[in-house]
């Protein structure tokens, strides 16, 4: 009998051709599924008869209590090599085998610039005031040369988007807890002696930081206080790095001139969220590694990933 693979949220409907699943066709049936469970017993019901689960970064999280009520489920595959929605140990009491893909760090990167480009220079109020007929020209744009960018967190992510600055002819800088004056040499940056200060003299903040117990909450009510009137906060990483109640008051007031993000606190966002109408706002929907060659990445080593369990030799293996 094959074993069965449901792959979760495919929203743009790609899994199946992104990459080819014939390796494993004569042994698994593989089931898309385009729409997200939001709820952990929806989970249950969806998934309690299949044996492999593929799932996209850290859309679906696999804590204990999940993993202990799909008996049948053998193998997790989650994109990229870190995921912190996944309880390992639990997945190892009970047998499950979670392996993960590679990633690419350059949509990010990409998307960050798409994000902080938008909102200096009014895109989106400018594109739709020309298709629907408004005013000819509305905004004045932001410069970016000879402006601060200030960068939480210089690694594989931060560094390319310091180096798109620097191209731009912005005087960058960075911090983070760790940051070091070598390392901050190598990337060509400034080293902000403190968050405080790269947020009070920065024009544009773009956060960069893995998501843990010392990033949670770390841009809170004060340190977004700090920032100019006239300046901009880009955040793809995680959105709790950034208290989202606070971010939403400095928006409504016109605190600061903008913010472009990409992650909130519950994805997808409910209807009636307040991120969906918050003022100064240019937010797209946690697309910063939703691209062709990723796509390809992880599903093509999906595919890989489920060959090797089938043969009894697990590659890539997480926790």
């Amino acid at each position: 009998m094959k074993l069965r693979c449901a792959v979760l949220d495919d929203y743009q409907s790609v899994a199946s051709t992104a990459a080819d699943w014939s390796p494993v066709a004569g042994e698994v049936d593989v089931v898309c599924f385009e729409d997200h469970c939001a709820s952990e017993d929806e989970l249950v019901t969806r998934l309690s008869e299949f044996d492999i689960v593929v799932t996209l970064r850290e859309r679906v999280p696999f804590p204990a209590t999940l993993i202990e009520r799909l008996p049948r489920l053998r193998l997790i595959v989650a994109s990229g090599m870190r995921n912190a929605s996944i309880d390992y140990a639990a997945a190892e009491r009970h047998g499950v085998t979670v392996c993960g893909t590679a990633s690419t760090a350059t949509p990010p990167v990409e998307l960050t610039w798409a994000l902080l480009l938008g909102l200096a220079r009014g895109i989106v109020t400018e594109a739709d005031a020309l298709r629907d007929g408004g005013p000819w020209q509305s905004t004045v744009g932001a410069d970016l040369y000879g402006r601060r960018l200030g960068i939480l967190g210089l690694g594989k992510i931060g560094s390319r988007v310091a180096a798109v600055g620097l191209a731009f002819g912005m005087d960058v800088v960075a911090w983070s807890a760790n940051l070091t004056q070598d390392r901050a040499d190598e990337v060509g940056v400034g080293l902000a002696a403190s968050k405080e200060e790269l947020m009070e003299t920065s024009d544009f903040v773009s956060v960069h930081l893995v998501l843990g117990e010392r990033t949670r909450g770390l841009l809170g009510a004060k340190e977004l206080g700090l920032m100019k009137p006239g300046s901009y906060l880009v955040n793809t990483s995680r959105a709790a790095i950034v208290d989202q109640d606070a971010l939403l008051d400095v928006l409504r007031r016109g605190a600061i001139a903008g913010a472009g993000v990409d992650v909130f606190d519950v994805e997808p966002l409910p209807a009636g969220h307040p991120m969906r109408s918050a003022p100064r706002l240019l937010a797209t929907p946690h697309l910063g590694y939703v691209s062709q060659a990723n796509y390809a990445a992880y599903y093509g080593h999906a595919v890989e990933d489920i060959r090797a369990y089938l043969d009894g030799a697990p590659v890539r293996r997480l926790g």
